[in-house]
């Protein structure tokens, strides 16, 4: 092997472990999520975020921001109202790949609807449901969100 392609593999190497290196640590934002929120860590959860986030998850569920609110704002009063509505809220990764960026991941939430929650009074049921979100990240923070999660599948299990 001549000295150049010996550089041009050391070069490729290099980059490659770096890469693997950032998916990792992306990967890392996905567990502090679920761990800030299952200890009910709000500023920690704040704190995954950037300043300039973008929600691009918008429904009856999640409406725009209203003026004056930024997307940040918004999800993190989101998931507070989650955990009012289930206070003893745990999140777990079901599954999460990190790859250019962007991170994605299989949530599974679980509690018992001990509070205001989606409008609806506390019931004691058990909740199960579960969301998938992609995330880009920047600067070890979220700096933009896509995803879905199972509204439907919590009013069934709030009305049963």
């Amino acid at each position: 092997m001549d000295r150049r392609h010996l550089l041009a593999g050391a070069a490729l190497a290099g980059t490659v472990l770096t890469a693997s290196a950032r998916a990792a640590d992306d990967s890392t934002l996905i567990d502090r999520f679920a761990a800030t929120l299952s200890a009910h860590d709000m500023a920690g959860f704040a704190a995954l975020f950037a300043e300039d986030y973008v929600n691009h998850q918008t429904s009856a569920a999640v409406p725009p921001p209203p003026a004056g609110k930024t997307p940040k704002q918004l999800s993190v009063a989101f998931f507070a109202a989650r955990l009012a509505g289930i206070p003893d809220l745990r999140v777990t990764v079901e599954t999460a790949l990190a790859a250019d960026g962007k991170v994605a991941a299989s949530f599974v939430y679980t509690g018992t609807h001990g509070g205001l929650y989606f409008g609806i009074a506390p019931t004691g049921r058990k909740l199960r449901f579960t969301s998938c979100d992609i995330f880009r990240v920047t600067n070890n923070q979220f700096a933009e969100h896509w995803g879905m999660g199972d509204i439907a599948g919590v009013l069934a299990q709030l009305r049963a």
